[in-house]
């Protein structure tokens, strides 16, 4: 069995490789530059490049590092009927539980508003509002959106979620389908974006959806960043209707110098970090599922083409 791993220089592809092969002793793992035409049986991956298809047409199965495989399926080389199999937690879903409800405490208690007075001199403490001004949106109940949903309830936020289908959820008051998405908006101060990207969620963060929130919103993005319409975000704010956000993705990344984000008084930017891929146990995971997709095992995480994710 040989394993090929083809993610970006930038990202350092030999531990990756030592890890895999450490935690596959019975295969031989090699880089993408590295492999013979033809030899890969399974591909480790994230943002590879177009010719890895090209050149490996024997493979059974791809892996994918992460949970967002939209900039995968999007490769012209990618055969269509090979397995895509995505990671399903690797640590995720905690981290982006502990990104996200310091945003929401950061919008809560107003801490940019004192750093900022701090920095001018200013002492000033003010009555701490009502977590129930606060009602918190999650859209997307998958893995990491539930882990966020249940997050926030400790903190005893309202916590309301939006997902494709019906979810039931401890201490989350849920919406699903498009029947339900107003009224779920329309509950919401705070929104917090988890979904994944597809041809329906794709420019879902708009003026016509955004707007719905109750008065002084905020956005909080960690899903993709083409959710997101970033000009309907900067007009809302400049007009009133909402009061911030809390981006750490971005339809272009890195995100250029001249974006308007960038200076931004109210919108807080982060470099795509709210969940950052764990690789010792993202390793353990890919490899237990190749060992069970090459014993015919049935393993969780196949990409369904049809819906994205």
């Amino acid at each position: 069995m040989r394993v090929v791993v083809a993610i970006p220089s930038m990202f350092a592809p030999e531990p990756w490789v030592r890890a895999m092969a450490a935690a596959l002793p019975e295969s031989t793992v090699s880089e993408f530059a590295d492999t013979p035409d033809d030899s890969a049986d399974y591909a480790v991956v994230w943002s590879p490049d177009a010719m890895l298809f090209s050149r490996q047409q024997k493979l059974k199965a791809i892996f994918n590092l992460g949970a967002g495989v939209d900039a995968l399926l999007k490769l012209p080389t990618l055969p269509q009927q090979l397995p895509v199999v995505r990671l399903s937690d690797a640590g995720m879903s905690v981290q982006m539980a502990e990104y996200v409800c310091q945003a929401v405490i950061r919008f809560a208690r107003e801490i940019g508003v004192y750093e900022s007075e701090m920095k001018e001199g200013v002492w000033s403490q003010r009555r701490p509002p009502s977590r129930r001004e606060f009602p918190v949106g999650v859209m997307g109940l998958g893995v990491i959106g539930e882990r966020v949903a249940r997050a926030l309830s400790v903190f005893e936020y309202p916590v309301y979620g939006w997902s494709r289908h019906a979810k039931a959820i401890e201490g989350v008051a849920t919406f699903y389908g498009p029947l339900g998405l107003d009224g779920f908006l329309e509950s919401t101060r705070i929104l917090v974006c988890t979904l994944p990207l597809t041809p329906e969620t794709r420019g879902i963060l708009c003026r016509k959806t955004l707007e719905k929130l109750q008065p002084n919103g905020y956005l909080i993005n960690v899903g993709r960043g083409a959710h997101l319409v970033d000009h309907d975000l900067v007009e809302l704010i400049a007009s009133g209707a909402m009061a911030g956000a809390m981006l750490d993705v971005f339809a272009d990344e890195p995100l250029a110098a001249s974006h308007p984000f960038r200076d931004h008084p109210t919108i807080g930017l982060t470099p795509h970090i709210s969940a950052v891929t764990d690789r010792s146990e993202s390793v353990r995971q890919i490899a237990d599922k190749i060992r069970r997709f090459q014993a015919g095992l049935p393993i969780d995480g196949v990409v369904e083409r049809s819906r994205g994710y």
